[in-house]
């Protein structure tokens, strides 16, 4: 292959400009989909949000009724032989529930529904990076694989012309051992390179339980730093269904400190007279000495606990998210600077060095020097793009770019 066209190759790798074909595309929200779709943490998810209504279910119940049967005069001496003057009594109890018990159960059940569907939601989140960062990883496997190749091609040439100049006593022996040599280190690379893709391509494959054998994907790396100003609403929801519960504990807590009456009624059987008397009665806790205060207390300090720790994580995720729009700003500038500028103009002078060994004006080890000037490049470029990679799932994941609750067209 001609040496312009190679660059031309690679340089269009370098820009995302192919990918295999071997299989049907997939891109990147079809193959988190897939995942979410496989997934047992997302199911458990819902088995969460289930429990937590029935549990708002449960919540809404009254208390049972209890019956009682108590029995006086059974056995004595005397007149009160046995069951000669006995007395049976029955009655029904019904506790009530005073200080709106009921009503506050009900209302931290409901709030444990949202937490549990906030808990969902950031869930499908770190799914959702998870599955990106395989994704991206398959992305830069075939850009490594293609630039192996090229680099393979390459050194095969370099070989070719070494080989001429040492048959034709113009090079001594060892040129043509020290070009045989980095044709192996290329051969190894191509190697590597074709077990990082199999290996990214299975990893992805993974989250829904199939292979990577037939996955093709359908991506660009430096397709544009996401928006870094809002953090993901997902994390505000968690925090505030977070809060809310902590509120509505607290109310539990202080309803508690009101007491709960029994109110009973039934009837008696006199024994002695054959007689039937009806009976009523009402229980009344007097409740001098706990007032429930020292868990109200603590519900009180829990609350305030979680307030202060979901404002301290806001402030950090918006920090965080600031500091790594400018990183993945600079990386992707790096990246295509590397491409753009640096990469033609080491293409070049290799081409150059090339013509003038060729022609006797260099030595082989010019040549090599030349050629691990790409290399260089080459390895600088995909360790921008890595940092890059990290920076933007780093960002879509604070942003919530994958959040399925957030309407598409405020999507970051």
């Amino acid at each position: 292959m001609p040496i312009s066209l190679r660059a031309a190759v690679l340089a269009g790798a370098l820009l995302g400009a192919s990918q295999p074909a071997f299989g049907q595309e997939l891109t990147l929200d079809a193959a988190i989909a897939k995942a979410a779709e496989a997934t047992p943490m997302l199911r458990a998810s819902e088995a969460s949000i289930a429990a937590a209504r029935a549990g708002r279910r449960q919540a809404d119940v009254r208390p049972n009724p209890s019956i009682t049967v108590e029995g006086e005069n059974f056995v004595g001496g005397g007149r009160y032989g046995v069951f000669a003057q006995a007395e049976i009594t029955g009655t029904y109890n019904q506790p009530i529930e005073r200080g709106g018990k009921r009503a506050a159960r009900v209302t931290l059940a409901e709030r444990e529904i949202g937490v549990a569907e906030a808990l969902a939601r950031v869930a499908r989140l770190e799914l959702a990076s998870a599955v990106q960062r395989a994704f991206v990883d398959i992305v830069i496997a075939d850009y490594v694989a293609q630039i192996a190749a090229s680099r393979l091609g390459t050194e095969l040439e370099m070989q070719r012309e070494a080989l001429r100049r040492v048959r034709g006593y113009k090079d001594p022996l060892f040129v043509e051992t020290r070009a045989a040599a980095r044709v192996a280190q290329a051969q190894i690379g191509v190697a590597a390179a074709t077990t990082r893709q199999r290996a990214a391509r299975d990893a992805l494959a993974a989250f829904w339980g199939g292979t990577g054998d037939a996955l093709v994907v359908k991506g660009d790396l430096l397709a544009g730093v996401p928006a870094a100003s809002k953090i993901a609403a997902a994390d505000d929801a968690l925090a505030e269904a977070t809060t809310a519960r902590a509120a509505a504990a607290i109310t539990v807590e202080q309803t508690r400190r009101v007491q709960d009456y029994t109110i009973s009624g039934g009837a008696r059987f006199l024994r002695g007279t054959n007689d039937i008397a009806a009976v009523t009665g009402i229980t009344i806790p007097l409740g001098r000495f706990d007032r429930n205060q020292g868990a109200i207390e603590r519900a009180q300090a829990e609350r305030l606990r979680i307030e202060l720790t979901a404002e301290a994580n806001r402030l950090d995720r918006l920090r965080r998210l600031a500091a790594l729009g400018t990183d993945a700003a600079a990386a992707r500038t790096q990246a295509q600077a590397i491409v753009t500028e640096v990469y033609p103009r080491t293409t070049k002078a290799l081409q150059q060095v090339r013509v003038g060994y060729a022609r006797g004006g260099f030595s082989f080890g010019d040549m090599q020097d030349a050629a691990d000037a790409i290399l260089r490049a080459q390895d600088e470029w995909l360790e921008a793009i890595t940092k890059y990679r990290d920076l933007e799932i780093d960002i879509d994941r604070l942003t919530g770019r994958f959040d399925v609750a957030q309407p598409l067209e405020t999507r970051p």
